[in-house]
């Protein structure tokens, strides 16, 4: 079985016998339509684009788009950042479009969601947005500690501080594109989640993912119910008079392969439930040694980032077991807090012990991204398959590092037992383990 797992901007393939493999979990390919895709890509953009006008034409729960722009002076897109593979060059411009269309005039801002993420480079917006966008549009960078660009909307369900982009706020028309995939706490990202964590204020990100809201049994991946993390954020929106959302499916080739535009919060929910269908598999159980991606390039920068594939091995390794991760990580561990408090911590159990007594208003900042890798950690041995991240990074922060996927197969045998089996899920931030 040669099996290719998604790494940086290619692929690496894992070959190992059929014998020694108890299943891949990829979900049904037929559970969901999707439109066929050939060799020619001027004709694949064509299909992307075709289905993004579509899902703009017939909005869920809403006037479409130009029917709300009327008579609006001004409106600010909010749009991923250069860690989320959002196609903002073929999702965009329609929108702009549709504004422009409604009147000529309009002041259009783009917001870029950063988060608390470092704010986004030209060249990245260029390779994000295209020319024509970055040439001709106005583009702000949010910044979540900028408080002269903040400003208070009140209190969240949960009691932190609704704080955001003033940008938002003052704006006639607030609008997103985005796109949807399964999260490993808020559910799903898309939708509401353009506010908050998206262009929200550090106050407000870090009281949304407090230790007590991480730790809930509902703030897990494909998960909505019971979500205290997903409540606050839909509350967030509405605050905000989130108007109207383009949020797209993606394939393992990045390619737009469904489109769902309308109300923020009903647009969002017909998303999900199509994103649940097409991303659930089954666990598989007993599985001592589990190889897992964090579905390549932009999502595989950071160690920061690859916490999520490592939770989709989380949901069907044994307790006791190896997760061997590949993850090129390229841009290093992706956050100082998260990065220090992982190396000088003794074991992983002293560091969820620690954020066990943090309350709400002291989160600390990353703390979400340290407290499930260490709930992780606390019951798996992590390998991370990467040559472009050095093990003097990894080896302090609990995991242990592999260059090649072989040396990672032989590492876990030696820990798990040289006939284990392996069960291999090629796209961990892909799929909802249930």
């Amino acid at each position: 079985m040669k099996i290719p797992l998604p790494y940086h901007k290619s692929f690496l393939e894992l070959d190992i016998p059929d014998a020694a493999l108890l299943g891949v979990l990829e979900p049904d390919q037929n559970s969901v339509s999707v439109p066929e895709f050939g060799s020619d890509p001027v004709k694949n953009l064509e299909i992307q684009r075709e289905i993004i006008e579509k899902a703009l034409s017939s909005p869920i729960g809403s006037p479409t788009l130009g029917k709300i722009a009327a008579g609006k002076t001004n409106a600010v897109i909010i749009t991923s950042d250069h860690t989320r593979p959002v196609p903002s060059s073929i999702t965009l411009p329609p929108m702009i479009r549709e504004l422009r269309k409604a009147n000529p005039e309009i002041d259009i801002t783009i917001l870029v969601a950063t988060g608390m993420h470092r704010a986004t480079t030209k060249k990245e917006l260029l390779e994000k947005f295209g020319k024509e966008i970055c040439s001709n549009e106005k583009i702000v960078m949010h910044d979540s500690q900028d408080n002269s660009s903040l400003v208070s909307l009140g209190k969240l369900p949960s009691g932190g501080e609704l704080i955001i982009n003033k940008l938002a706020v003052e704006t006639e028309l607030l609008l997103c594109d985005g796109f949807i995939e399964p999260h490993f706490f808020a559910g799903f990202s898309g939708g509401r989640k353009a506010v908050l964590p998206g262009i929200a204020g550090y106050k407000t990100v870090l009281a949304n993912h407090c230790a007590e809201f991480i730790d809930s049994k509902n703030a897990r991946t494909g998960v909505l119910t019971g979500n205290p993390i997903h409540k606050d954020m839909l509350f967030a929106a509405k605050s905000a008079r989130l108007a109207f959302i383009l949020n797209v499916v993606i394939d393992a080739e990045k390619r737009v392969i469904a489109a769902f535009a309308g109300d923020s919060a009903k647009a969002h929910e017909k998303g999900c439930k199509y994103v649940k269908t097409r991303s659930s598999v089954k666990k598989i159980l007993g599985a001592k040694i589990v190889v897992t991606t964090n579905g390549g390039y932009p999502l595989d920068q950071n160690i920061y980032q690859s916490v999520k594939g490592m939770t989709a091995a989380e949901a069907t390794c044994a307790e006791g077991g190896v997760i061997i991760i590949v993850s090129a990580c390229s841009d290093g561990h992706g956050g100082e807090s998260f990065y220090r408090h992982m190396a000088e911590a003794d074991s992983p159990a002293e560091i969820l012990e620690k954020i066990s007594q943090v309350p709400m208003d002291k989160t600390l900042p990353e703390q979400w991204q340290f407290q499930i890798l260490a709930r992780i950690l606390n019951k798996y041995t992590v390998i991370m398959v990467t040559d472009k991240c050095s093990r003097e990074m990894i080896e302090p922060m609990h995991m242990k590092h592999a260059k090649t996927i072989p040396e990672a197969l032989a590492m876990a045998h030696r820990i798990a037992g040289k006939d284990e089996k392996l069960a291999v899920i090629p796209d961990g931030v892909a799929v909802i383990v249930e």
